[in-house]
């Protein structure tokens, strides 16, 4: 003991080696000690022998120092214990877990004393959070079954409350199961974790870079003066007689850190009570007697009223020395070391206000980023345009040179980001990953990652509930829904008199009745009018008959110039006439202009029959089969939907004989192209997109049914996940992601063809073809054909006519007009009749449109 501790007294240390399952037997060996005298007792380390221990101390009123985890809520009275309350351990060990984000982990526990250790961390653990799983350690020396069991569970943050001696072994045996990889993690509850020896665990672990993060705590500051000084005494001491130990700070067992305080505890109390008090001497005392030692409860006193009062600063080994009194004098002010045990770096502490790391955000994501620069990624996949395709030059295992899509691209533009290197290779099964409901197994993608094979998955992976409880995943670099792929409707050929279709055909019925009645009305009243006779020579103001302009014949023509809206040569001067003109032009200019306004849309807009424009419809129909990829998330979403529609639908689909359900997208293309319009298939919107870019016979049809995203895949509670969803959202916010998918859909590999059509087909919308409006030429030329036949029934008529006045045969009449007609010189022509003047009979006869003035 350093004299300056105690400098006027020597403390003899009576050392006894017991049974710790043997309670009889050390209360009978210290029964026998008692008899010498003794002024404290330290120990034993045993739960089960430092109870007798206590209870004779307690009854000769004998100092009794602890130094090991002790539950007994109630202390005795001259019991005082060093080693830090376990219930403020449980508290920092729930502080620990909540700062490194542990939602789920596995806990392995060697006996009932660690479960007590690990109340805290169980009674936070609410019914609703992440399941928890705990596993007893077992007896033997053969934990791999163990460790086999829970790797196959994929967990891989694991708390550990064995003993020390078991550890390293445990460790060993953890990497035969692969299970001391980067992507596991534990949580080592000794103190003492920090001295293990994992020389033979890093023996077995070929890439250094890629080994299990192990966390432990530390009560024993190897920095602190106290530690060092104490070591340096220790060393010394041996050296004086005559011994050699080679001892480090980083060596003290925190057991050993305990009992030196516990003792310069008592040594600094006696030494003031020294002072201040007649001499302490120890007293032979007998369990079976009826003394105590009368220093006994004053030291005990005094060593509570010291290490118990607010203003303490006196510092050991373990840190401040402090008791609690309002925890029964239990040692509840204490700082514990975070320590990366296989670094054996410290990375933060904690005390009574909580957890405080040593290095800022910053700081640990530069060190996470120089750590990732150093992972070679293994990138798992599958094909599927456009996200990842084969070159022609593709072998098996020819890697990143063989492949080429969007999800390379972008995890090219992460690694430039990260700075680490990767290569791709395909999932055998070519799944994307589902579970299996009977087995509770993963295949595709998914098994893949569980398994440790790959570092990352991406393809049109979409982030869904169950994925996520067994990977990681990134923030979704794509964001889409579910929607329907559909076949184009043929094209209606175009329509001869298509010019007749902005008018029904009862319209135009309607038209032609009121064409005919306008008509004949305007006769009738131009007859009946006086004012529509007129004199047919002006010169004579005396005529002897009136004419009317308005025949059946000029009617109709009339009309017809009118609907036309060409005009005429003579028009009504009657009121009531004109009042008809006038509604027939009013009337006309309506219909017009609606006819024009209509006209260009028919000849220009091709309807198409959409037989389905949304899931609904789909749903209330069977007339067409609908389908999604077997095993994917849209085939999960409408099994797992409480939507009535889409409840029907899965009935539907699950019923369909032949299945409805294809093995890729890919396939599910190929069939709605060959169904003739018999097929829908459901898939990502974004798949979709890419497909209707490259084939124009195939169309989307209504809104996203859900909106999900696609995301980058990990094993869970992969340490890079920040890193990476970090890259993604960089990427985002620079528009690089908008520039793959530009490049990806509508670029390569045919992409814009069908935009091309389309612009081709917009530019061309006003242009009509022979086909819209060839009905019109049919028009002219029937009309034209009809006019011709009846020019040359009135030819010949007329050449009949000629043949009797000129009394010559109907074939010289012919001939002569004939070529006069085809001679195409002058104008005029010599009038072709009989000699004679008309008889008085034809004279006197009243023209139709004429009659004979009455009066003088």
């Amino acid at each position: 003991m350093d004299k300056q501790v105690l400098p006027h007294a020597r403390l003899v240390p009576v050392v006894e080696i017991l049974s710790p399952l043997d309670s009889f037997s050390t209360g009978k060996r210290l029964c026998n000690i008692t008899r010498q005298g003794v002024s404290a007792v330290f120990g034993p380390k045993s739960p089960e022998t430092s109870g007798i221990v206590s209870s004779i101390c307690e009854t000769l009123q004998i100092p009794h120092f602890l130094t090991h985890w002790d539950t007994n809520p109630r202390p005795a009275k001259y019991q005082i214990n060093i080693h830090p309350d376990p219930k403020s351990l449980s508290h920092a060990l729930v502080a620990l877990l909540e700062d490194m984000a542990w939602r789920t982990f596995t806990i392995i526990y060697e006996n009932d004393e660690g479960l007590v250790r690990l109340q805290e961390v169980l009674k936070v653990h609410g019914p609703r959070d992440n399941p928890i799983t705990v596993r007893q350690l077992g007896e033997g020396s053969d934990y791999r079954p163990l460790l086999k069991e829970i790797h196959n569970t994929s967990e891989s943050r694991i708390i550990l409350d064995v003993s020390p001696e078991k550890i390293i072994d445990l460790f060993v045996q953890a990497k035969h199961v692969n299970m001391m990889g980067d992507y596991t993690s534990y949580l080592v509850t000794s103190l003492d974790a920090h001295t293990f020896d994992y020389g033979a665990v890093n023996s077995w672990i070929t890439d250094k870079r890629n080994i299990a993060n192990i966390t432990g705590m530390r009560l024993v500051d190897p920095t602190s003066v106290e530690v060092q000084n104490a070591v340096q005494d220790w060393v010394f001491s041996e050296r004086l007689r005559g011994n050699t130990i080679n001892i480090k700070p980083d060596d003290v067992k925190t057991s050993a850190a305990l009992m030196y305080d516990a003792v310069h505890v008592f040594a600094r109390s006696l030494h003031l009570l020294n002072q201040t008090a007649p001499e302490v001497y120890e007293q032979p005392l007998r369990c079976d007697g009826v003394d105590t030692w009368e220093h006994g409860e004053r030291i005990v006193s005094f060593i509570k009223a010291k290490y118990g009062s607010a203003d303490v600063t006196e510092r050991g080994m373990t840190g401040l020395i402090a008791l609690d009194p309002a925890s029964h004098y239990r040692r509840t002010n204490f700082t514990l070391t975070l320590v990366e045990t296989n670094s054996n770096s410290a990375t933060g502490i904690w005390n009574m206000t909580g957890i405080h790391l040593f290095r800022s955000v910053e700081e640990m994501e530069r060190s996470e980023k120089q750590k990732l620069s150093k992972k070679f990624m293994r990138v798992v996949s599958r094909i599927g345009p456009p996200y990842l395709m084969k070159l022609d030059n593709y072998t098996e295992g020819s890697g990143n040179a063989g492949l080429e899509g969007y999800s390379m691209d972008l995890i090219d533009e992460i690694s430039k980001i990260l700075n680490f290197k990767y290569e791709f290779h395909l999932v055998k099964d070519g799944k994307y990953g589902s579970l299996n409901p009977v087995t509770k197994q993963w295949d595709g993608i998914i098994k893949e990652l569980l398994d440790r094979k790959a570092d990352l998955g991406i393809c049109d992976l979409t982030i869904t509930y169950d994925r996520e409880r067994a990977v990681d995943f990134t923030m979704p670099f794509m964001n889409l829904g579910i929607s329907i792929l559909f076949a184009k409707p043929k094209e209606p050929d175009p329509n001869l008199f298509s010019f007749l279709s902005p008018l029904s055909l009862e319209v135009w019925i309607y038209m032609a009745t009121a064409y005919v009645g306008v008509s004949l009305l305007l006769f009738v009243l131009a007859r009946t009018s006086p004012y529509e006779w007129d004199n047919p020579h002006p010169c004579n103001p005396h005529p002897e008959e009136l004419q009317n302009t308005f025949t059946l014949i000029n009617s109709m023509w009339f009309a017809m110039g009118s609907f036309l809206q060409q005009g005429c040569d003579f028009l009504p001067k009657a009121v009531s006439t004109r009042m008809v003109a006038g509604m027939w032009w009013f009337f006309t200019l309506i219909m017009i202009s609606s006819y024009t306004a209509n006209l260009a849309a028919f000849l220009t807009v091709n309807r198409m029959d959409d037989t389905i424009t949304s899931a609904k419809d789909l749903a209330q129909q069977n007339k067409i089969k609908y389908g999604c990829v077997d095993g994917g998330s849209t085939q999960a979403f409408f099994k797992n939907s409480n939507f009535s529609d889409y409840q029907r639908m899965w009935a539907s689909m699950e019923s369909s004989r032949p299945s409805v359900f294809p093995k890729t997208n890919t396939e599910g293309v190929e069939r709605v192209l060959k169904s003739k319009r018999s097929y829908a298939y459901l898939m990502e919107s974004s798949s979709i997109e890419y497909v209707v870019e490259r084939n124009c016979k195939l169309m989307q049809i209504g809104n996203h049914l859900d909106s999900k995203g696609y995301g980058i895949a990990m094993p869970m509670h992969s340490w890079y996940r920040t890193l990476i969803s970090g890259a993604v959202l960089k990427l985002q916010e620079t528009g690089r992601l908008a520039e793959l998918k530009e490049k990806w859909w509508k670029k390569k590999r045919g992409g814009g063809r069908c935009q091309k059509e389309s612009a081709a087909t917009d530019a061309s919308a006003n242009e009509l073809g022979l086909d819209n409006v060839g009905g019109v030429f049919v028009v002219l030329i029937s009309g034209c054909a009809f006019a011709f036949l009846v020019a040359v029934v009135e030819f010949v008529l007329n050449t009949r006519k000629v043949a009797i006045e000129h009394k010559i045969s109907p074939k010289e009449a012919l001939l002569l007009e004939l070529r006069f007609a085809l001679r195409c010189r002058g104008s005029t022509k010599p009038v072709r009749g009989r000699e004679s003047t008309p008889s008085s009979d034809n004279q006197s006869l009243v023209q139709l449109n004429s009659f004979k003035r009455l009066g003088g």
